[in-house]
C-alpha cells in the first residue's frame, strides 16, 4: 500500500478545488450515481443505488492509497459546492492510466472537466512519467470525445472492458505540449 502523492492531495485551478473525496461528500456522490443522465455513458449506463454508490466512492478513495493517485472531488471554489469527480484512474485490468470525469448535471457545459483534466494529465506526465494518458469513452458519448480532443487526445484503438466496447482516446507528451502552447 502507498499513500496519496503529496503534490496531488489538494490542488486548485482557476475555478475548482480538487481534493480527495470525504465521507461528507457522499450525498452529492450518491445523487450523481442515481441520475440516469449522469450514468448514461458510464459503465453499462445503469444508475446505482446508495449501497453501490458507496462502494464506488470507497473504491475511488482506495485507489488513492493503492496507486498514489485517483479521482478528485471537484469543488467549485466560488460556492464550495461539489460539482463532480475526475482524475487519474488505473484499476486492475485497465489498459493504462486514464483521465476520467463525471460532472454533476447542474455544472455541465462550464468547462470543469477540461479544467480538471489539464491538471491530471500534467501530473501523469510530469510526476509519474507516463508515455500516454487514455480516456475510455463510449463511441456515442460525443461530448466526452470533444473534451478529450480539446485535451489533445486522438482516437487510438478499441478496447473491450468486461463486455463493453469502448473507444480509447490517447494523449502523449508530444500532443500535450502542442495543447499547452
Amino acid at each position: 500500500m502507498t499513500t496519496p502523492h503529496p503534490k496531488l492531495v489538494s490542488l486548485e485551478t482557476e475555478r475548482l478545488r480538487l481534493r480527495l473525496p470525504r465521507e461528507d461528500d457522499f450525498e452529492a456522490w450518491a445523487s450523481w450515481m442515481a441520475d440516469a443522465g449522469t450514468m448514461k455513458y458510464l459503465g453499462t449506463g445503469a444508475t446505482l443505488n446508495r449501497e453501490d454508490a458507496w462502494r464506488g466512492m470507497a473504491g475511488c478513495i482506495g485507489h488513492w492509497h493503492l496507486r498514489g493517485y485517483g479521482m478528485w472531488l471537484m469543488e467549485e471554489k466560488s460556492t464550495g459546492k461539489a460539482v463532480g469527480r475526475g482524475g487519474l484512474w488505473n484499476p486492475e485490468g485497465w489498459p493504462g492510466i486514464e483521465v476520467g470525469w463525471l460532472v454533476a448535471p447542474e455544472a455541465r457545459g462550464k468547462g470543469y472537466a477540461t479544467e480538471m483534466a489539464h491538471v491530471a494529465i500534467d501530473a501523469a506526465f510530469t510526476i509519474f512519467g507516463c508515455s500516454e494518458v487514455l480516456s475510455l469513452i463510449l463511441p456515442e458519448n460525443t461530448k466526452s470525445i470533444q473534451v478529450a480532443e480539446r485535451l489533445g487526445a486522438r482516437y487510438s484503438r478499441n478496447f473491450t472492458m468486461r463486455t463493453l466496447d469502448v473507444a480509447i482516446y490517447s494523449v502523449t507528451p508530444r500532443s500535450w505540449r502542442r495543447v499547452m502552447r
